[in-house]
């Protein structure tokens, strides 16, 4: 199956409310997140990229931290941009969708400077991430009572 979409950095409110909707959707509802941890203060500041079909349906997003913000994901290193918050709708699965929205927070990065991404993988996700360059490092840990591991790519 083909689908034709794009990604984009989600500026506006429309946007940012289809990213946010796509975190309900997986995290609250699929993986059972409670919502009053899944939306933080981060997403005020935070660069949100959004992938939607052609006929504007949201497949997926994701976001980057950087600065003070991402701090404490990434060892406090300023150079470093933290990736979370990827999530890709069921039916979107398996499109390239979430490779895309890795490589979207990327350029974002590159564009402020960054010269590594961060992330913290949920466990079961360890090998998408590795096919992206992405290595695992430190021990497994629980996050809202799901399983992950953290992981690194430079620029």
């Amino acid at each position: 199956m083909s689908v034709s979409y794009v990604v984009r950095v989600a500026d506006d409110l429309a946007d940012r409310e289809a990213c946010f909707a796509v975190r309900k959707e997986v995290f609250v509802g699929e993986q059972g997140v409670p919502a009053e941890i899944e939306y933080d203060a981060y997403d005020a500041d935070a660069v949100h990229v959004l992938a939607v079909r052609e006929d504007g349906t949201p497949l997926g997003t994701g976001r980057l931290l950087y600065g003070e913000a991402a701090a404490a994901k990434t060892d406090g290193d300023p150079a470093v941009g933290a990736l979370g918050r990827l999530a890709v709708t069921q039916d979107a699965r398996g499109l390239g969708v979430g490779a895309a929205l890795v490589r979207a927070v990327e350029d974002a990065a590159r564009a402020r400077g960054l010269q590594a991404v961060d992330l913290h993988a949920q466990t079961h996700a360890l090998g998408f991430y590795e096919r992206l360059g992405y290595v695992a490092y430190g021990p497994e840990f629980p996050d809202a009572g799901i399983a992950h591991r953290a992981m690194r790519r430079p620029l």
